[in-house]
């Protein structure tokens, strides 16, 4: 192999190796993800082992020093798109999912370099092409999984405020798009469609308007037990109880970037569903609730227990009202779940906005815990 196309495999052997080193800090050390995490580790290892037999070569025919594309102050201030540019172009990503799009793409275009090099007569005795190829097509599953994870970790950290369950049975008539409206304008962070009446068929119209209508206002939107359902709205995140569909069959069928949600009522419960893939956990019933009269009371100090266990958003369900909604705050929820606090008010987004102006006033610590 000539000089000048061993300074070539090596520059691409590194742009490659350093991409994939990124994507696998990400899924390691920010989505705590060992498949993924693994998965990179392994490309990044054997691309090294393919790379063996001229890697001696590569070595003695670096010129850093002396290579045009050696990124000067000038070239290091200037802020560019976090697209396919070269090194020394770079710009500050407002988003992670750029990063890895930026990484990624570094290291998919190195990849097709090196297998387009190992197809000429003298370094194809040397380097396996298919080896390449192979890694490049791997690499854009692994990219898509990535950002699609990191993504539905985005979602889970709007966790945070006042949960409206939108229980049809609670409405009483009302109508459902008008309640979604009303408690919206009272600063509901997420809304969540529970209906145990109607067909699907019929809720489906209604779902995906709460979705437009949630999509708009930037209020994450929950469907209650119906994957189906969730899936053809194209709703945010499905909830689940410890008696319905498995959340690990649910995560084989929903797409990546969705989140999962899960009611529990001890710490055993709590761990394994995180474990198992949930992005938050619904704990109650903290107080005795008019809307599941027969749900057992696990009180507050249960949802203390569960937050020192675990680290996903908890949302704490059952019984709460303006009079008890700072307790659960202060037990270190990240959010409280309603039904007949604000479905049953004359003034939904009146009793929407008094329960969220608690919230914060308790979050930021103004009144007494």
């Amino acid at each position: 192999m000539t000089p000048g196309l061993l300074r070539i495999f090596d520059a691409n052997l590194n742009r490659a190796t350093e991409g994939l080193r990124l994507l696998e800090d990400v899924a390691r050390f920010i989505l705590n993800d060992y498949e993924l995490t693994n998965g990179f580790r392994k490309m990044r290892h054997a691309l090294a082992q393919s790379a063996q037999p001229p890697d001696i070569h590569l070595l003695f025919q670096r010129n850093a020093e002396r290579d045009i594309g050696k990124p000067t102050k000038d070239t290091l201030k200037k802020q560019s798109l976090p697209d396919n540019s070269e090194e020394g172009e770079s710009k500050p990503y407002a988003e992670l999912t750029g990063t890895i799009t930026a990484n990624a793409r570094r290291a998919e275009q190195a990849l097709r370099v090196m297998e387009e090099l190992s197809r000429l007569p003298e370094t194809e005795t040397v380097l396996d092409t298919a080896s390449f190829a192979r890694a490049r097509f791997e690499l854009y599953t692994l990219e898509k999984k990535l950002s699609a994870s990191v993504l539905r970790q985005k979602q889970a950290s709007y966790l945070k405020g006042l949960y409206v369950i939108l229980d049809t049975a609670s409405l009483r008539g009302k109508d459902v798009l008008e309640t979604a409206i009303q408690v919206i304008e009272g600063g509901a962070a997420i809304l969540q469609l529970r209906d145990k009446q109607n067909s699907k068929k019929d809720l489906l119209p209604l779902a995906q308007k709460l979705q437009k209508l949630c999509a708009d206002s930037g209020v994450l939107f929950i469907i209650n037990d119906y994957l189906d359902l969730a899936l053809a709205s194209d709703a945010d995140g499905i909830h689940i109880g410890q008696d319905d569909f498995p959340l690990l069959e649910i995560r084989k069928h929903l797409p990546v970037n969705k989140i999962v949600g899960c009611s529990a009522k001890t710490t055993a419960q709590a761990v394994q569903a995180q474990q198992e893939g949930a992005d938050y956990l619904a704990i109650g019933s903290i107080f005795p609730s008019k809307t599941k009269a027969s749900s057992t009371v696990v009180g507050v100090n249960a949802l203390k227990e569960i937050r020192q266990a675990i680290s996903s958003p908890l949302i704490a369900i059952g019984g709460i009202n303006k009079d008890n909604i700072g307790r659960v705050m202060a037990a270190g929820a990240d959010c409280a779940a309603v039904i007949d606090a604000v479905l049953s008010a004359d003034d939904i987004t009146k009793a929407t906005r008094e329960l969220v102006s608690i919230m914060e006033l308790i979050t930021e610590k103004k009144l007494p815990q």
